[in-house]
């Protein structure tokens, strides 16, 4: 962040980032990434889809509802379109990235738990044991990403 005085420009640091702000951020990006995630293997396994391709789509729609749970306020907050997505992708797209890989990571490395069907104790007791790992995984990554001014920080402006 800068100011103009004197003719000059001053820096000043971005605040200081907080447990709470990156739990925020994360729990906001889990909720986004597990409506996707939950969406996609319900289409994929009513398609019959193979392992693959329904991780894929599951990806795709978490980036889908990570993005639009960000896009929905922006927007209400009278951000245009453009300015919306821009800073949609500034604020969620390491945080969906790194979730992703880790909450897939472990789905994949559950015996079973992808191939066990949606009617499984062991598919859903292996999806929270996965968004559970993602948000442990993750939340000190936003700190971080906070802490420089980046990520969620790029909107809290807008936040009412």
């Amino acid at each position: 962040m800068s100011e103009h005085h004197g003719g000059h420009v001053q820096h000043h640091p971005p605040a200081k980032a907080t447990w709470g702000m990156a739990s925020s951020a994360t729990l906001h990006c889990l909720t986004g990434c597990a409506i996707g995630e939950v969406l996609g293997l319900v289409i994929a396994t009513a398609l019959g889809w193979s392992v693959a391709p329904s991780i894929a789509l599951a990806v795709v729609l978490a980036f889908l509802f990570g993005y639009l749970l960000t896009l929905i306020p922006l927007r209400r907050a009278g951000v245009g379109w453009g300015s919306a997505v821009k800073l949609a992708l500034a604020a969620d797209t390491v945080s969906i990235i790194v979730m992703e890989i880790v909450d897939n990571g472990v789905m994949l490395v559950i015996p079973g738990a992808m191939t066990a069907g949606l009617t499984s104790a062991l598919f859903w007791g292996a999806l929270a044991v996965s968004f559970a790992v993602a948000f442990v995984v993750t939340t000190p990554v936003n700190k971080w990403i906070i802490g420089r001014g980046k990520g969620h920080a790029v909107i809290h402006a807008y936040h009412h």
